[in-house]
Protein backbone atom coordinates (compact mmCIF):
# COMPACT_ATOMS: atom_id res chain seq x y z
CA UNK A 1 0.00 0.00 0.00
CA UNK A 2 1.26 3.58 -1.20
CA UNK A 3 0.89 4.97 2.57
CA UNK A 4 3.00 2.43 4.37
CA UNK A 5 5.30 2.50 1.63
CA UNK A 6 6.25 6.11 1.44
CA UNK A 7 5.81 6.87 5.40
CA UNK A 8 6.74 3.76 6.61
CA UNK A 9 6.56 2.72 9.69
CA UNK A 10 6.89 4.40 13.59
CA UNK A 11 4.30 6.91 13.29
CA UNK A 12 1.20 7.40 15.33
CA UNK A 13 -2.04 6.20 14.24
CA UNK A 14 -3.81 9.23 13.28
CA UNK A 15 -0.64 10.66 10.85
CA UNK A 16 -1.80 6.87 8.84
CA UNK A 17 -5.61 8.07 9.00
CA UNK A 18 -5.12 11.30 7.38
CA UNK A 19 -2.56 9.36 4.83
CA UNK A 20 -5.04 7.21 4.38
CA UNK A 21 -7.85 9.26 3.85
CA UNK A 22 -6.06 11.24 1.23
CA UNK A 23 -5.68 8.39 -0.76
CA UNK A 24 -9.31 7.36 -0.43
CA UNK A 25 -10.17 10.63 -1.60
CA UNK A 26 -7.46 10.16 -4.63
CA UNK A 27 -9.44 7.09 -5.77
CA UNK A 28 -12.91 8.55 -5.70
CA UNK A 29 -14.17 5.96 -3.03
CA UNK A 30 -16.90 7.30 -0.95
CA UNK A 31 -16.13 6.73 2.64
CA UNK A 32 -16.86 8.61 6.58
CA UNK A 33 -13.58 8.51 8.96
CA UNK A 34 -14.25 8.14 12.67
CA UNK A 35 -17.82 8.00 11.98
CA UNK A 36 -19.63 7.25 15.55
CA UNK A 37 -21.85 3.88 14.88
CA UNK A 38 -24.34 2.04 17.65
CA UNK A 39 -23.92 -0.86 19.69
CA UNK A 40 -26.83 -2.89 20.31
CA UNK A 41 -27.37 -5.38 22.51
CA UNK A 42 -30.79 -7.98 22.12
CA UNK A 43 -32.04 -4.78 19.64
CA UNK A 44 -31.63 -2.05 22.12
CA UNK A 45 -28.72 0.60 21.69
CA UNK A 46 -26.22 0.23 24.83
CA UNK A 47 -23.48 3.25 23.46
CA UNK A 48 -21.61 4.13 20.48
CA UNK A 49 -17.80 3.23 18.88
CA UNK A 50 -16.02 5.33 16.14
CA UNK A 51 -15.20 3.06 13.48
CA UNK A 52 -11.54 4.41 11.60
CA UNK A 53 -13.33 4.27 8.52
CA UNK A 54 -16.69 3.45 6.33
CA UNK A 55 -15.92 2.59 3.37
CA UNK A 56 -18.69 2.40 0.60
CA UNK A 57 -21.55 2.60 3.17
CA UNK A 58 -20.58 -1.34 3.71
CA UNK A 59 -16.56 -2.10 5.09
CA UNK A 60 -15.29 -1.68 8.33
CA UNK A 61 -11.53 -0.30 8.32
CA UNK A 62 -9.68 -0.61 11.70
CA UNK A 63 -6.21 0.81 11.91
CA UNK A 64 -3.41 0.32 13.91
CA UNK A 65 -0.03 1.38 14.30
CA UNK A 66 1.57 -1.46 16.39
CA UNK A 67 4.77 -3.31 16.06
CA UNK A 68 3.03 -6.95 15.63
CA UNK A 69 -0.98 -7.73 15.30
CA UNK A 70 -2.12 -10.43 17.93
CA UNK A 71 -5.03 -12.85 18.41
CA UNK A 72 -6.98 -9.80 20.39
CA UNK A 73 -6.98 -7.31 17.81
CA UNK A 74 -8.59 -9.99 15.44
CA UNK A 75 -11.10 -10.64 17.64
CA UNK A 76 -11.82 -7.06 19.22
CA UNK A 77 -12.55 -6.23 15.00
CA UNK A 78 -14.76 -9.21 14.54
CA UNK A 79 -16.62 -8.22 18.06
CA UNK A 80 -17.25 -4.38 15.87
CA UNK A 81 -18.21 -6.15 13.15
CA UNK A 82 -20.95 -7.88 15.25
CA UNK A 83 -21.86 -5.06 16.99
CA UNK A 84 -22.11 -2.80 14.46
CA UNK A 85 -23.90 -5.76 12.01
CA UNK A 86 -21.82 -5.05 9.44
CA UNK A 87 -20.68 -8.20 7.00
CA UNK A 88 -16.89 -7.22 5.75
CA UNK A 89 -14.41 -5.36 7.31
CA UNK A 90 -10.38 -4.58 6.85
CA UNK A 91 -7.68 -4.64 9.81
CA UNK A 92 -4.83 -2.47 8.45
CA UNK A 93 -1.74 -2.48 10.66
CA UNK A 94 0.98 0.03 9.77
CA UNK A 95 3.15 -0.48 13.07
CA UNK A 96 5.02 -2.83 11.69
CA UNK A 97 8.21 -2.83 9.33
CA UNK A 98 5.92 -5.03 6.38
CA UNK A 99 1.98 -3.92 6.09
CA UNK A 100 0.20 -6.03 7.96
CA UNK A 101 -3.63 -6.41 6.77
CA UNK A 102 -6.48 -9.00 7.64
CA UNK A 103 -9.76 -9.12 5.76
CA UNK A 104 -12.49 -10.34 8.08
CA UNK A 105 -16.11 -11.41 7.80
CA UNK A 106 -18.78 -11.54 10.04
CA UNK A 107 -20.51 -14.85 10.05
CA UNK A 108 -23.43 -13.63 12.13
CA UNK A 109 -24.54 -10.77 9.78
CA UNK A 110 -27.66 -10.51 9.27
CA UNK A 111 -29.62 -8.69 5.65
Amino acid sequence: MYVHATLGNGFQEVIYQRALEIEMELAGLAFQREMEMPIYFRDEQIGTRRVDFFVEDEIMVELKAIIELENVHLSQAINYLEAYNIKTGLLINFGSTSLQFKRLLNKKHRS
